[in-house]
């Protein structure tokens, strides 16, 4: 078996943390926030406060990562703290939904913005850009390394000037005020801000990605807590700027409510042209997203092959580094949910998974404290127990939320889970 090769120093696994992040939700829900909550303090807040969540939970994973040195995120986390079918549930959520539908949904994102550009299908283009960025990854793993790091630089650039263009221009009139009023208070404490916090966390998914890569990151030990730590706080200050952006280039009517927020802060800067620009620009932003889960996503099953005997195939790398078959089962998902386009109900299994396993995950801080209390631990997770409690109360007001609110789709995921558990607990010989 090919030993995997270290390709990711600390600036490359930031880059990979902050392309995982950066998506299109931050040019995209901030108008469903100020319908809630039409405060321009409050809204601020908002983000500044997922950031800290997202934060927390980068922190419990980085120790973990650094006591736990592997590729493979919560499949091996929860394989080692708990139990291997706990493991292998994580491994085939993220697998399927974690990381081969948001592919699909950033390649349709794609060919969205693209038909807009070009007259072209957006299915047409969806495909185009996913067999682009599998053909970079497969070719040679410091290739597709290279490609993502590109492409991220890119996406900054684009973001930052973007954000930096908005905030010199004069605000418009009626836009929300970023300074705090007397009514601001009010509005946080309100159980809308509660609820629209559970979105804003959505927007920070992917401050774990450099625990998928492990193995290929040169002194994981040290790197991979920097890295998500690094990460994290580079996207919260970039979201924090965009949103203030949006906030003094839109007015409030225009704003609340709704999903072109990004192209309503474009028109007001560049004029009519404005809404083509910003396609081009998400076209661009979305290439770095679509690398960077290709790159986390197939590293996942390729540690899963090393396990488990019926995914053996999968744990091999090609003459340059690659985990091909991994790459090509993975994108053959996606490509099947792009042509299908039936996958929104698997998107909301996602989010409410994702969630569970990542709050167990966290949780496993204190198991491995108590379990191991004089382990080797090159990291340690700064004001313990703060963040991992921070990010468990969280999760768990999120994952209260989403039962009262749709109570029948949750109790659908746990009989699905533990189905699969059943089939996926080890054979007695």
């Amino acid at each position: 078996m090919n030993q995997p090769r270290r390709i990711f120093n600390l600036s490359s696994a930031v880059l990979l943390v902050i392309a995982s992040m950066v998506g299109t939700g931050v040019f995209t829900t901030l108008g469903f926030q100020a319908a809630a909550v039409p405060d321009g303090a409050a809204l601020l807040l908002l983000w500044a406060l997922g950031a800290l969540i997202a934060l927390c939970g980068a922190l419990s994973y980085a120790e973990l990562a650094a006591s736990l040195p592997r590729s493979g995120g919560e499949y091996h986390f929860l394989s080692q703290l708990y139990h291997p079918v706990l493991g292998r549930l994580a491994g085939l959520v993220s697998l399927t939904v974690g990381f081969s539908a948001p592919v699909a949904l950033a390649a349709m994102a794609f060919g969205r913005y693209g038909s807009q550009l070009v007259p072209l299908p957006p299915p047409m283009l969806a495909l185009g850009v996913l067999g682009l960025i599998t053909a970079f990854h497969l070719a040679r793993a410091e290739i597709g390394q290279r490609f993502l790091v590109g492409t991220t630089w890119l996406k900054i650039g684009i973001a930052l000037g973007f954000a930096l263009l908005a905030l010199a221009a004069e605000p418009v009139p009626g836009s929300l005020s970023p300074w705090p009023t007397r009514a601001t208070w009010d509005w946080v404490r309100s159980a809308t801000f509660g609820l629209s916090l559970i979105y804003v966390s959505y927007a920070y998914g992917g401050w774990n990605a450099a625990v998928y890569v492990v193995d290929e990151v040169q002194a994981p030990e040290k790197t991979v807590p920097k890295a998500l730590a690094y990460g994290t706080l580079a996207v919260a200050a970039l979201y924090l700027l965009l949103n203030l952006a949006f906030l003094r280039t839109i007015p409030l009517p225009d704003l609340q409510g709704t999903l072109e927020v990004g192209a309503l802060s474009a028109r007001q800067i560049f004029g009519p042209l404005g809404g083509q620009l910003l396609s081009f620009l998400l076209c661009l932003l979305l290439l770095s997203s679509i690398s960077a889960l290709v790159v986390t996503g197939s590293r996942v099953l390729q540690i899963m092959g090393e396990d488990l005997p019926l995914l053996k195939p999968f744990r091999a790398a090609n003459a340059g580094g690659s985990p091909a078959r991994a790459i090509l089962l993975q994108q053959g998902l996606a490509t099947g949910l792009i042509l299908t386009d039936s996958f929104e109900d698997v998107l909301t299994f996602a989010g409410f998974t994702l969630s569970l396993f990542a709050s167990l995950t966290v949780a496993g801080v204190f198991l491995l404290r108590r379990r191991e209390p004089q382990g080797h631990r090159p990291f340690l997770l700064p004001f313990y127990p703060l963040p991992p409690l921070i990010f468990l109360g969280f999760s768990l007001f999120a994952l209260g939320a989403a039962f009262w609110e749709r109570p029948v789709p949750v109790l659908g995921v746990f009989l699905m889970l533990s189905l699969a558990g059943f089939l996926l607990r080890p054979r007695r010989a």
